[in-house]
């Protein structure tokens, strides 16, 4: 254990401990918490660092992508992908998130299998550290559930120590009756151990058998894990699914304040790290729930945003601002040393919980009719007490707008472009999905083989083919990659685009969506303006207030915008971003 931990350290870390296991020596557990995150030899901060912007700026994009999006039979994918990083993306995008590049059984991923070994055939650690040196990289923490072919799981139902208390057990016989959770699946899976028959918990799948966090052991695992992936070059951690971390027989099972208290203890290690570490939560529930990850600025640094998703969906697929509009006016701004992570599209659908109480039932029809309308599937969730509800929607963005609620049109590109650009404008740090920065289409050959309806948006690029679609201009591909491009070029520039920089809703009409931000010096202010139509549209230049004497103009578009009179006109569905300085 290093000698230079402070005793703040240690009180806050004891005091914590003291939450999370009442019944256990909180001293004792925090020395060996300690030992985990920094092993002998480690350097660690004299004082936490304070809380501010400084881990983040309007410099910062993620791309988010699975280690074998590309492949060519031949190369380590890990390489095509720094290839795709270094050719296509560098000076633009400056991170990656690598979705779980581990060994595994199922669930693309997610059900891993040892979380010490990169997956073998997408290459090795050092293929990491390359990308590494180049981008910030965000990697995944599994917490919540490990593969039922992992050691793990073999030496529990064999009885071996430490891991035959690893995992979380529960009778058919109790309530689990208000147990939340987003699969249909049976929750307990019979297994045969050398104790005899038990029954494990499984949130997601019986592949995915869930830990059991009330013996700390669990937690120390996962503490020397994230400093393997330190010490790999990772500089943001993301828990994935860490709602569901802590379980107890009688209560819905999420967001229990074990959990909370355990997501505070790993923000407290990462603020006296001496590396530059975000910590981010991965919460797909409804949008308060989810912004109590953020605690009192001492649990996540960021958060995802759940609800932006389905709300540009409906907003582009029904031509109105309303509901997004609504949902952004009450949303707060994060606090100083936190931040939203915003995006449109992930490795999973597009999530419907986050809009429960933001759409109607009518509103979520329509956009559950025109997604299936152009090729999209649904996926459902069990409710406590029984029946189904729709739980994500199952398509490439790109797909899901080449219409509206009535129908397929011409304006695809356009649409979709506008989506993204609404990502880009919004206060928070915007992250792409590989296949949103393609344009890809919907996989449905990948559905057929998996049988998974997630796979529509998983689709894996022959690379050779997918570098001569970038190089042909004719290309969808390479005209959604090149304006993306563009416009986020030109966002990285721009200090009113600091993920904490001010924001404010305009009232516009239900056309047009737009927003005001303002630098954190206040020298820059930027209106962001969206037509959400496909109809040409005329907006007063004076109805967005442009202070007179300034000289305003669209960075989008290079045109000198009159303050004083005149309208500014919209082509369908684009953007414009009228600022006070170039």
């Amino acid at each position: 254990m290093p000698k230079t931990v402070s005793p703040s350290v240690n009180v806050k870390t004891i005091t914590l401990l003291e939450q999370i296991y009442p019944d256990h020596n909180a001293h004792a557990i925090a020395r060996e918490v300690q030992k985990a995150f920094w092993p002998e030899g480690a350097s660690v901060r004299s004082r936490a660092r304070t809380p501010g912007n400084k881990l983040w700026s309007e410099a910062d994009t993620l791309v988010i992508t699975y280690a074998n999006s590309l492949v060519d039979g031949s190369h380590k994918p890990l390489d095509l992908l720094h290839d795709f990083m270094s050719r296509y993306l560098r000076g633009v995008i400056s991170g990656v998130h690598i979705l779980p590049f581990f060994p595994f059984t199922s669930d693309d991923g997610f059900a891993v299998t040892d979380y010490r070994v990169v997956n073998p055939t997408v290459g090795d650690w050092p293929d990491i550290g390359r990308i590494a040196d180049e981008f910030k990289l965000m990697s995944d923490l599994v917490l919540n559930h490990v593969s039922s072919h992992s050691k793990w799981f073999t030496d529990y139902l064999q009885g071996h120590e430490p891991y035959d208390k690893f995992f979380y057990e529960a009778s058919p016989h109790d309530d689990l009756s208000q147990v939340v959770r987003p699969r249909t699946s049976p929750l307990l899976r019979e297994v045969h151990t050398s104790r005899g028959v038990r029954h494990v918990w499984c949130t997601f799948s019986h592949d995915q058998v869930d830990l059991d966090f009330t013996n700390p052991e669990v937690l120390l695992e996962f503490l020397r894990i994230i400093r393997l992936h330190i010490d790999n070059g990772v500089r943001v951690i993301r828990l994935d699914a860490v709602a569901f971390l802590w379980k107890e027989i009688g209560t819905n099972c999420i967001h229990l304040p074990q959990t909370h208290a355990i997501v505070r203890l790993m923000r407290l290690l990462f603020d006296y790290a001496t590396e530059p570490m975000i910590l981010l939560t991965e919460t797909n529930v409804p949008n308060a729930e989810n912004l109590s990850y953020f605690g009192n600025r001492n649990e996540a640094h960021a958060i995802y945003n759940f609800s932006l998703p389905p709300l540009i969906m409906h907003a582009l697929l029904t031509g109105t601002s309303r509901a997004l509009n609504q949902w952004l006016m009450a949303m707060p701004p994060a606090q100083l040393g936190c931040a939203y992570l915003n995006f449109t599209a992930s490795h999973d659908g597009i999530g419907m919980r986050p809009v429960e109480g933001l759409l109607s039932e009518e509103d979520l029809g329509e956009v559950i009719e025109a997604v299936k309308a152009h090729g999209g599937l649904i996926s459902m969730r069990s409710l406590p007490g029984g029946g189904e509800k729709p739980y994500e929607l199952n398509i490439t963005y790109f797909e899901a707008l080449k219409g509206t609620v009535n129908g397929p049109d011409e304006w695809q590109l356009e649409r979709f472009l506008c989506s993204q650009t609404i990502v880009l404008s919004l206060e928070g740090i915007p992250a792409f999905y590989i296949h949103s920065l393609l344009g890809t289409p919907n996989d449905h050959d990948g559905v057929e083989k998996t049988g998974i309806n997630r796979a529509i948006n998983r689709h894996r690029w022959d690379y050779p083919t997918l570098r001569a679609e970038l190089e042909d201009p004719e290309s969808v591909h390479h005209k959604v990659l090149e304006q993306l491009k563009a416009r986020i070029s030109v966002r990285i520039k721009q200090s009113a685009f600091h993920p904490n920089a001010t924001q404010f809703t305009l009232q516009l009409g239900e056309d047009v969506f737009g927003v005001w931000r303002q630098s954190l010096d206040r020298s820059q202010s930027i209106f962001a303006l969206h037509n959400l139509s496909d109809k040409p549209l005329s907006l007063p230049a004076v109805s967005i207030n442009l202070i007179g004497g300034a000289q305003w103009c669209d960075l989008l578009s290079g045109e000198t915008i009159d303050a004083a009179r005149g309208d500014i006109e919209f082509a369908p569905y684009q953007c414009r971003w009228i600022s006070n300085t170039r």
